[in-house]
């Protein structure tokens, strides 16, 4: 299999609050919320580079397209990685998304690996790490 990872997919409690924080609080564009009028179609897209999108999605809606129950969120099950240039950056967007509303979960600061990096929690409990490696080449 050749990975063509397109969308990333956060099930989200509450749609428009999770709107307003990505939106809002962290500036990553969308057209808003789409598909209301179908039943579990409600969904909010985010572009973040090239050929990568976003998207927010009821829990319930992912449960009942899935057929899976619905099951209690745990922050531990992944990590979404943001590398940045600097740990300058790194800072910068951890205080820009504590202002949003996230909670800091680990401040930013030197890492076992000779990186920079700190954890928030968006206000559904996803875990995005902020990162600055100074073994990877950022694409812009």
């Amino acid at each position: 299999m050749k990975a063509r990872i397109s969308v990333i997919t956060l099930g989200v409690s509450d749609l428009e609050k999770a709107v307003r924080f990505y939106r809002d609080g962290l500036g990553l564009p969308t057209e808003g919320i789409i598909g209301q009028e179908l039943e579990n179609g409600a969904v909010a897209f985010f572009d973040l580079q090239r050929g990568l999108k976003l998207a927010l999605w009821p829990r319930k809606s992912i449960a009942i397209d899935t057929g899976l129950p619905q099951q209690p969120p745990s922050a531990t099950s992944f990590t979404l990685g943001h590398n940045v240039g600097s740990k300058e950056e790194v800072d910068a967007v951890m205080q820009q998304a504590e202002g949003a509303g996230a909670t800091i979960i680990k401040p930013a600061g030197a890492t076992f690996w000779g990186g920079y990096a700190g954890y928030f929690q968006d206000p559904d409990a996803h875990l995005w790490e902020v990162v600055w490696n100074p073994a990877f080449d950022l694409i812009e």
